[in-house]
């Protein structure tokens, strides 16, 4: 009884789905409930008593005569609940035997065989209940303008797992700050507050993604992460741009209000750039660029529940990207060149002019990106003019490496500490051997991705033998481990414990 009780108070969190058009009773209203868990809305059932009352069947002899409504069930309903308490005795019992009697006629249905109900969705694909105007209070409070975090909190809480990148930290926090304020904003005064999109700019590696996740964590909200490379125009193979809310509506577990204030983080979008010198239709460019303009602005989208394609027999729902934050993030490669270019024209021959090689080893020339630079590299005005907070990311040097090497709350180093304590080893890194790490990840050119592949090889036989002799007490990483591959500094528990007591 009581796991029957649980069933029925999951199934009252969401929303019934019509069999038919797959459209939830949101909007559609309310819906009658047919054997097997089967939800059907009134248009649809409509629809189909329609086409039953015009169809050849009901003027063969021998057929009964009737004319079926969705009015018909209605008041056969409403006739067997007051026959149930007893009202007016007999007479409203037979009128209630009479209706039902007219509406059993309807077997060819063979509805005990529709097996796919509301009931059977799958769990992905069943979108939750709005909450009643009485929680929407709780929710305000749960996350409002008097319990946002100010720009420099959220700078703060950034500094502790987020290495470097002090500019693109305090671009980052300000903006977050003013869109949740338009967000909880209630236009008293008439005044419209503008979205505060952004667009980052910075080489692979250095941190574009993590900042995104760390922020999302600190407000919490939900985050959907997505590739710009996989995005084609609709109707085309690939995903369309809906499917980026898809993802979001699912991280904010089918919650429809919840993911209304959600951040979006679209990657590589320096990918569907326009293409040049091409005479073919460019689906996977300039196409998807107008595709986001309606989702960066602000526009009520249909999307698909539990997919990133539409088709029939997917629930369909309406999302309000109004509130949504939308930041995009490319590495643009070749955007340097652009930049270099457009700071060189006013090179000439003088005192004023300037040399070709100026800016050759300029590591912040992204910094200095405008948007004609842009432009000039492919993606479209009305895209740019949504995104009106660029910004851009440090290449991280040897220094910066080994600090997010160590420093962070969860830096690499700490997780693989974590790891060896577990077996009751002490892991150490001498200072040096963390700068011979960074040098090798300058040389292969990744950012800090390469960080974690290079700890990786150096661990892999040591995290293989020490499992197998609990003697091991301490290793420590030398330089010499790293550079010339020779051996890490192996000591036993006994060797520890007599230093200790000396």
């Amino acid at each position: 009884m009581s796991d029957e009780t649980n069933r029925d108070d999951n199934n009252n969190e969401y929303e019934h789905i019509c069999y038919i058009c797959r459209r939830p009773e949101s909007k559609t209203g309310k819906m009658f409930m047919l054997p097997n868990n089967i939800s059907i809305c009134v248009d649809c059932m409509q629809k189909t008593f329609d086409s039953m009352n015009n169809s050849p069947m009901m003027g063969i002899p021998g057929m009964p005569g009737v004319s079926f409504s969705v009015t018909d069930i209605g008041n056969s309903e409403n006739d067997s609940k007051t026959a149930d308490s007893g009202e007016d005795g007999d007479e409203k019992g037979n009128d209630s035997e009479k209706k039902n009697k007219s509406i059993s006629n309807v077997e060819f249905l063979n509805l005990p065989h529709l097996m796919f109900g509301m009931g059977d969705l799958p769990q992905n694909q069943r979108i939750k209940k709005k909450t009643r105007k009485k929680d929407e209070n709780d929710i305000k409070q749960a996350f409002d303008i008097t319990n946002l975090m100010p720009p420099h909190k959220i700078k703060e809480e950034l500094d502790a797992y987020v290495v470097g990148q002090e500019h693109a930290k305090k671009v980052m926090s300000v903006a977050v700050y003013n869109h949740y304020k338009r967000v909880f904003d209630e236009n008293k005064d008439g005044i419209e507050l503008e979205k505060s999109n952004m667009l980052m700019l910075g080489p692979t590696g250095s941190g574009k993604t993590y900042m995104v996740k760390t922020l999302a964590k600190l407000l919490n909200v939900p985050l959907a992460i997505t590739d710009a490379t996989t995005l084609t125009e609709a109707g085309y193979i690939g995903d369309d741009v809906e499917s980026v809310l898809s993802k979001l509506l699912a991280a904010a577990d089918n919650d429809v209000e919840r993911a209304e204030k959600g951040i979006v983080f679209i990657d590589e979008i320096d990918k569907i750039a326009k293409k040049r010198n091409t005479n073919s239709r460019d689906v996977s460019g300039e196409s998807v660029q107008q595709g986001l303009l309606k989702l960066l602005e602000g526009a009520e989208v249909e999307v698909p529940v539990g997919a990133t394609s539409k088709n029939a027999m997917v629930p369909m729902t309406t999302i309000d990207t109004t509130n949504i934050l939308f930041i995009c993030g490319g590495a643009f490669p070749d955007l340097e060149d652009i930049v270099k270019q457009r700071l060189l024209k006013k090179a000439a021959l003088g005192f004023s002019g300037e040399l070709k090689d100026k800016y050759d080893k300029d590591k912040k020339l992204l910094a200095k990106t405008t948007t004609e630079d842009l432009r000039e590299y492919g993606m479209i005005p009305e895209f740019l003019g949504r995104l009106p907070v660029v910004f851009a990311l440090e290449p991280l040097d040897a220094d910066m490496l080994v600090k997010v090497l160590n420093e962070p709350k969860n830096a690499i180093l700490k997780q693989y500490k974590k790891l060896f304590s577990m077996d009751e080893v002490d892991l150490v890194f001498e200072e040096e051997a963390l700068h011979a790490i960074a040098e090798k990840a300058i040389e292969r050119d990744t950012g800090a991705r390469a960080l974690r592949a290079i700890i990786e090889e150096l661990m892999l036989d040591i995290m293989y033998e020490i499992p197998k002799d609990d003697s091991i007490g301490r290793v420590t990483i030398t330089r010499d481990y790293i550079v010339s591959n020779g051996l890490p500094l192996i000591e036993n528990r006994s060797n520890i414990a007599v230093s200790v007591d000396k």
